[in-house]
């Protein structure tokens, strides 16, 4: 994968931060996934390269299918906010991104800019998920979080064991996101709302 193409899912994982809208998200986040796919794909060297390019593709439209139902069929009365606002999302997730890159020594992926995105990925999308209250999109900086370590299984050298580590990455993520829509499903369903901040009425 270029470097360019690195940094643009970089900008795209700030902009998951910052964003305030679900449905712009899942927009993001899935053009990400099918972004790593191609990747994968254009890169394929043997048949296990491309059944794990496959798995990735296939991985980015079940997330998309799953997300943008559940978008459609928990609709928000009135808007989610978050904890803290955008700007200072954006200044706090690219803190975290500037310091674990800064922490982390070489990782050994081809090169250190692949490494640097991968830990800037997964710094927005841990950022995503402590920062946001609105449920959908908690799991959605989750989904960040594997994106980010997806293209750090593509940027391996060895093209067998990057194979066998995204279409792992793959299967997990999707056992994830099932089991936290329903979550998110079942906290609409109380409360009216997948907001987190409704958890706190509930008592012992």
């Amino acid at each position: 994968m270029t470097g360019f193409l690195a940094w643009l899912l970089v900008a795209s994982g700030l902009a998951v931060v910052v964003v305030r809208r679900r449905s712009v998200v899942v927009g993001i986040v899935t053009v990400q996934a099918l972004v790593l796919a191609l990747a994968a794909l254009l890169e394929a060297e043997t048949t296990d390269d491309v059944v794990a390019g496959g798995a990735l593709a296939l991985r980015a439209v079940l997330l998309a299918v799953l997300f943008a139902g559940v978008v459609a069929q928990t609709r928000e009365r009135l808007p989610v906010h978050a904890r803290v606002p955008p700007l200072l999302r954006g200044g706090l997730a690219v803190l975290l991104a500037l310091t674990l890159v800064w922490l982390v020594p070489d990782i050994g992926l081809d090169s250190r800019d692949a490494e640097r995105s991968v830990l800037a990925l997964i710094a927005f999308g841990v950022a995503t998920a402590g920062l946001r209250r609105a449920t959908v999109l908690q799991v959605l900086g989750i989904v960040l979080v594997e994106n980010g370590l997806a293209l750090a299984a593509l940027e391996l050298p060895g093209g067998e064991a990057a194979a066998g580590i995204e279409i792992g990455v793959a299967v997990d993520l999707m056992l994830i996101s099932v089991v936290a829509v329903v979550f998110h499903r079942r906290i609409f369903g109380l409360f009216g709302a997948g907001d987190t901040a409704a958890l706190r009425s509930l008592r012992d």
